[in-house]
């Protein structure tokens, strides 16, 4: 929309949050609380966004990223003062203004837009969002008249003793004539605590004969405003309900909602089925037909259709191709790419590294920076050995390997393809394919027609920075 643009007002330091942290910048179900308003804003169809910052605001830039306009308020007097910093870089833009609070994050796109367009309807130069909640503490009161007509706002710090009481309260969102705006929002006068609130422009365009039109929320917890802990709190469980509810209407099963976390970024698929105290964190994206939990933890990775993550945690960007099982009680981490099939059962932690398709790891295992191909099998208690106590090195086995129990490959090592290692045998040194491999710590007895890779650079290292460098394989780090 053209003719719209939107200020949010995110400068406060939150000082009653107790935080080093800028209020706006407070997480809710994963996303600074900035951002839901932001999101909210753009998808009630308004492009330009102007976010007002305090002093110093760069991390709020930061995590606003591209596309969203900031302005700094140089000082906190208030929010007809914030406003006031962004008329330069609306003077000669839309016709109308949406204005809304940085720390009210669950305000929905459906009711912007119904407040844009009770605005668009009317002749008022003022259309403000209400709510009656049963405890009316640390909000603006709306005033009426006989008739009905709103004749003012009344901040809290300006009626002691009446927080508490049921009534109508002003939600913080706000739909101005953009001229209008422009004309009045530099008189606001200080109010007797010395800041200038927007909310005296209702008065305002009451006293010229034009008195503001209200939208009364359908829902009373998008007026919820966090400027607490308790605040937040209260926010989250709101929204992490909404959220539930949403993926249960999508077709997801949660088989206790009440107990499962998801973020507000995260996506699943149709017929997922998600138990009971399972978290679904970040950017996360779990395909359909997948169970999840109980017990688990997704985290900013990707979760192929038809998986099973049971009791385990997969984080850090991870991938898990379709038809993957892992736990119970397993790790997933550092950016690694499960291949379809794979199976990784109970106490199998895998870091930094690649598996193909196929693979199986049932028990007790250490895999870091490893680069293994498909069909490998990974007997228990197999270790790869990557850090030498400054590097951590890449241990490479190909297709078809078979290690046995408490194996322990030293990396950097390579293993070719169906080479096997017997129980407890402990590889220092590259395995060629199709060798048989026994032995105990200290000595390494080999049957094979070769001795393996020459020079400084293992092959091991050698195919771990090869693929590094097309891309297509674990970093080290």
């Amino acid at each position: 929309m053209s003719d719209w643009a939107a200020v949010i007002l995110a400068a406060g330091k939150g000082t009653r949050m107790k935080s080093k942290l800028p209020k706006a910048l407070h997480p809710l179900c994963g996303r600074p609380m900035v951002r839901h308003v932001e999101r909210a804003v753009r998808e009630a169809g308004i492009e330009r966004v102007v976010v007002v910052v305090g002093v110093g605001g760069g991390r709020l830039r930061a995590a606003l990223g591209p596309g969203v306009e900031t302005v700094e308020q140089d000082k906190p007097l208030g929010t007809g003062h914030a406003v006031a910093q962004a008329a330069d870089l609306l003077a000669a833009g839309p016709s109308n203004v949406l204005v809304a609070n940085g720390d009210a994050p669950l305000v929905t796109p459906r009711t912007l837009a119904a407040l844009m367009a009770a605005h668009a309807r009317d002749t008022a130069p003022l259309t403000f969002l209400t709510a009656r909640l049963p405890n009316a503490a640390g909000f603006g009161r709306v005033a009426r008249n006989d008739a009905g007509a709103v004749r003012t706002i009344v901040e809290e710090p300006e009626r002691p003793g009446e927080a508490g009481a049921a009534d109508e309260v002003n939600a913080g969102v706000y739909c101005f004539d953009a001229a209008w705006l422009s004309t009045h929002v530099g008189e606001i006068e200080p109010s007797a605590t010395g800041e200038r609130y927007i909310t005296s422009l209702a008065a305002t365009a009451a006293g010229q004969g034009t008195p503001p039109v209200t939208v009364e929320c359908a829902d009373p917890s998008e007026a919820i405003g966090v400027d607490t802990r308790s605040r937040l709190a209260e926010a989250e469980a709101a929204l992490r309900e909404r959220i539930r509810e949403y993926w249960m209407a999508e077709g997801v099963t949660l088989s206790n909602p009440a107990t499962i976390h998801i973020d507000a970024d995260a996506v699943i698929g149709r017929d997922t089925v998600i138990h009971a105290n399972s978290y679904v964190l970040g950017k996360s994206e779990i395909g359909e037909d997948c169970e999840i939990g109980p017990g688990s933890i997704v985290s900013g990775s990707h979760i192929g259709d038809g998986c099973a993550v049971v009791a385990s945690v997969i984080e850090q960007g991870s991938r898990l191709e379709a038809g993957v099982r892992v736990g119970p009680y397993s790790h997933v981490r550092g950016g690694s790419e499960i291949g379809r099939g794979v199976h990784l059962g109970n106490f199998v932690e895998v870091n930094r590294s690649v598996l193909g398709p196929g693979t199986r790891s049932h028990h007790f295992s250490y895999i870091g920076d490893g680069l293994f191909g498909a069909d490998v099998n990974v007997g228990a208690g197999t270790i790869t050995c990557n850090f030498d106590g400054v590097d951590k090195h890449p241990t490479v086995v190909e297709d078809g390997a078979q290690l046995g129990s408490d194996s322990m490959l030293v990396a950097p090592v390579y293993v070719g393809a169906r080479a096997k290692t017997g129980a407890g045998t402990v590889v220092t040194t590259d395995l060629p394919a199709d060798s048989l491999t026994v032995g105990v710590p200290g000595r390494v007895l080999r049957r094979d027609n070769s001795t393996g890779p020459k020079g400084k650079e293992s092959k091991a290292t050698d195919i771990a920075r090869r693929r590094k460098a097309r891309g297509d394989g674990a970093e080290k780090g």
